[in-house]
């Protein structure tokens, strides 16, 4: 079990991305000396935010070392995160390789702080819970988590400003556990993707466990949004927490 002693750094650090490119990332690590897990954070696709940062820091009070990297930092230094985001999304997102990349500095960044146990999770939100399946079926991870990830099993309609390509060809890759957690009212991921994933992860004898919540929709973890749901939110983080526990305990 992680260490429950919710005395934690938390701030902004530096870290070296894909294509060497330099990047801004939240941190936040417990003050303690037990040996920990590492959570590497996937913002959601309105971008790094003050409601992930929470997360970020909800992990650390939890016990674990958390970061999650500005998936939008190459936008540009001293622009608004709002900006920044928005400029990302005129681009069509953020790349596949550049999304691996990027997380695996995040990972290597945590495995080198003082207690870290070697074992990685990634959890992400909206288009951040597919880049959290990316991730998984991209690098050796412990854990992941995909929070109602859209476009793992289809592809972005033709008229859709984003470029997301379908991800089930790499469902043979996946690295690790896998856990799930999805709003049976959302439409991006809707209740046949869900189940044809589920479906195809169950071929392929792929640890996998998903849930899906009802009178919940899209971006039922935000508290600060219309869709919040308290109670699937209040049951996903005990998911959560009990599956990382699992998984990236020494």
């Amino acid at each position: 079990m992680p260490d429950m002693n919710d005395a934690m750094w938390a701030g902004t650090v530096e870290i070296t991305g894909g294509g060497q490119a330099e990047l801004e990332a939240y941190l936040a690590r417990p003050l303690g000396d037990s040996p920990r897990g590492g959570v590497v954070v996937i913002h959601h696709l309105p971008g790094y935010d003050t409601s992930t940062k929470e997360i970020v820091r909800k992990f650390a009070a939890n016990g674990y070392a958390a970061i999650c990297p500005n998936l939008y930092s190459r936008e540009g230094a001293g622009v608004s995160p709002d900006d920044q985001a928005a400029a990302a999304r005129a681009k069509g997102g953020v790349p596949d390789e550049q999304l691996v990349g990027d997380v695996a500095a995040a990972a290597a960044y945590l495995n080198s702080l003082d207690h870290a146990n070697g074992k990685i999770g990634v959890i992400g939100y909206c288009s951040g819970g597919r880049q959290s399946f990316l991730a998984a079926t991209s690098l050796q991870l412990d854990a992941a988590v995909d929070c109602y990830g859209a476009f793992v099993v289809n592809e972005t309609p033709p008229e859709s400003p984003l470029q997301m390509k379908s991800l089930i060809s790499k469902a043979p890759d996946l690295s690790c556990p896998l856990l799930g957690l999805f709003g049976a009212d959302d439409a991006y991921p809707g209740p046949e993707e869900v189940a044809a994933l589920s479906a195809e992860l169950e071929k392929l004898g792929k640890e996998h466990e998903f849930h899906s919540y009802p009178d919940a929709g899209h971006a039922f973890f935000s508290p600060d949004r219309p869709s919040y749901r308290p109670a699937a939110a209040v049951e996903g983080w005990k998911k959560v927490f009990d599956f990382f526990g699992r998984h990236l305990s020494v």
